[in-house]
């Protein structure tokens, strides 16, 4: 598979049958580390979580965190909590890379994560980010025993898919592009 198909066929999965292999996830790690960073610095950091009670309480902090979110046009509470529990359930059968870079410099986590999903879309796998914010964030970086000169990027969950991931939806090609100035397109 070329990069431009990888790009096309990536999807974000959040149901996975099985769990990638260890030389899967080992070349995917490979993948990421070849991503550009600031000054050639390659900040990041990897931690492949296999402890059942860390990914259980990574699951709990993500369930929290989206049960906060107020609920969105047309949708109640109960959507709301729905959604969050889904989240959590979301971390079964997976591997579980937690991305971490020095502080500061997270852009270069960020681009080794899209290698690392590229990667796992060329290899078959599917792979969904897991994004932490507050407090979610602060008891993840505490578990995970991450320095403090260093923050957490985010989570990836990576595995085989359970079921085929459904077109996304796109804007209008080149709506999004302006000339010179943001109102001019």
């Amino acid at each position: 598979m070329d990069v431009l198909e990888a790009i096309d066929k990536r999807r974000t999965v959040r149901v996975f049958k099985e769990k990638a292999t260890g030389e899967q996830i080992k070349k995917l790690l490979l993948a990421g580390v070849k991503a550009p960073s600031g000054g050639n610095k390659q900040s990041w950091e990897f931690i492949l979580v296999e402890d059942r009670e860390l990914i259980d309480k990574l699951a709990e902090y993500k369930y929290y965190m989206n049960r906060e979110f107020k609920p969105a046009e047309g949708q109640t509470r109960d959507d709301v909590e729905k959604a969050a529990r889904f989240q959590q359930k979301a971390f079964a059968n997976a591997n579980v890379i937690a991305v971490c870079s020095n502080s500061g410099m997270v852009a270069d986590g960020w681009l080794a994560v899209e290698n690392i999903l590229l990667a796992a879309t060329a290899e078959g796998l599917g792979s969904g980010i897991i994004a932490l914010r507050g407090d979610a964030r602060t008891k993840t970086e505490k578990l995970l025993d991450i320095p403090e000169n260093k923050e957490l990027v985010c989570v990836i969950k990576i595995g085989v898919t359970e079921e085929e991931p459904k077109p996304r939806k796109l804007r209008p090609e080149f709506s999004w592009l302006h000339k010179n100035k943001y109102s001019q397109s």
